[in-house]
């Protein structure tokens, strides 16, 4: 898959009051330090599409920007839109306990309802152990029925024996409660790494929703 332009459309903190649910969607969540946009930034090949920021929490609503893409760069004729989703980060301690009982609201409002929801993207730190917090939030998203997919952020933080290390950890914690693993991928946004593959699984199913739409 080849971007070609990528641009912020909505910022909604109301689910009722997203764009309309027509295209093909895809959601990004994660804890809030765990370098989402700075992923996204390098995912779609533009440096200040999301917001970075020193301070974890910066993404407060449903954020929906518009991709146009084509599958392959040869093919100059062939566009498709889709909606990649910026979901606001969970876990973030300095935030009021009601705000982020605010958060958590909104974001499994906009999981349950959205309707064009294909799959969600759950990003993890590899840098780090198993977190707790990211293996509740994965079960979560199993007993709401909500198809996703892991990503292993920050792959190149630490030696890959590291992220390797604990990568397979959180995968068999999960094995614990999951009879079958969701797809994963490893990722880097300092070194690009996993942004063909997660493209190229993006565009499959942007070719299965097209095809039932």
């Amino acid at each position: 898959m080849e971007i070609i332009s990528a641009r912020l459309v909505s910022c909604s903190a109301d689910v009722q009051k997203c764009p309309k649910p027509h295209l093909p969607e895809y959601a990004f969540v994660g804890r809030s330090n765990v370098g989402k946009s700075s992923f996204i930034n390098m995912l779609t090949g533009q440096h200040r599409l999301a917001k970075t920021s020193a301070t974890p929490g910066k993404t407060q609503t449903i954020n929906h920007y518009i991709i146009e893409s084509r599958p392959d760069p040869l093919q100059r004729l062939r566009r498709g839109s889709w909606y990649l989703v910026d979901l606001p980060g969970y876990g973030y301690a300095r935030q009021s306990l009601q705000q982020r009982k605010n958060w958590q609201q909104l974001i499994q409002s906009y999981l349950q309802q959205r309707k064009n929801l294909v799959y969600t993207f759950l990003l993890i730190d590899s840098s780090i152990p198993p977190q707790t917090l990211d293996l509740n939030f994965a079960d979560q998203l199993g007993q709401w029925q909500i198809p996703f997919v892991l990503i292993f952020t920050k792959t190149d933080k630490e030696k890959q024996n590291v992220v390797h290390k604990h990568m397979q950890a959180f995968l068999k914690e999960m094995e614990k409660r999951w009879q079958h693993l969701p797809p994963y991928f490893l990722a880097s946004a300092k070194k690009k790494t996993g942004r063909k593959e997660i493209l190229e699984f993006i565009q499959e199913w942007n070719t299965r929703f097209q095809a039932i739409a």
